[in-house]
């Protein structure tokens, strides 16, 4: 009988674990190195934060499927529920997300303009929460480059 302790060691040490962190990690880096060649600016939260350019999110989802495509072929149960997953997950990110942070744009210059000249302001609403389509385009993109190119499985794909 497996410990918890020898399931979680295999989980943390598989393939599929490893790359998708991989293209999550380095979505996550490339925004910081975005900002700072398109503004000159460094700011290690956007590394973790939600929004920006490449879409964190879409990178993981994407290198998800690309590894259980690889190993388990297109034709698989596992790898349609992986690709809806992906486009859930996109389709999210580039709609409902987008639409909340823009009316949160909307919300603090209402909030500012209420509180104009009075000592007490209440905390901003956060703006970036989601992604445009090319942000979303550019971390799935990723996604499958990093899985498809390090993945160690075997590629079925048929």
């Amino acid at each position: 009988m497996e410990t918890i302790a020898s399931v979680l060691w295999g989980w943390v040490v598989h393939p599929v674990t490893w790359v998708t962190a991989v293209a999550w990690l380095c979505a996550d880096f490339l925004k910081v190195l975005i900002l700072k060649l398109r503004y000159g600016v460094t700011d290690w939260r956007r590394a973790f934060g939600t929004g920006g350019m490449p879409s964190s999110h879409a990178a993981f989802i994407s290198a998800l499927a690309t590894c259980i495509a690889l190993t388990e072929g297109l034709r698989s149960p596992i790898f349609g529920l992986a690709l809806g997953m992906a486009i859930l997950t996109s389709v999210d990110a580039a709609g409902l997300r987008r639409s909340a942070g823009l009316q949160a744009e909307v919300l603090n210059q209402i909030v500012e303009d209420l509180y104009k000249g009075r000592k007490v302001k209440p905390p901003r609403v956060k703006e970036t929460l989601g992604h445009t389509p090319l942000e979303v385009l550019a971390g799935a993109a990723l996604g499958f480059l990093v899985a498809y190119l390090i993945f160690p499985g075997p590629r079925p794909l048929l």
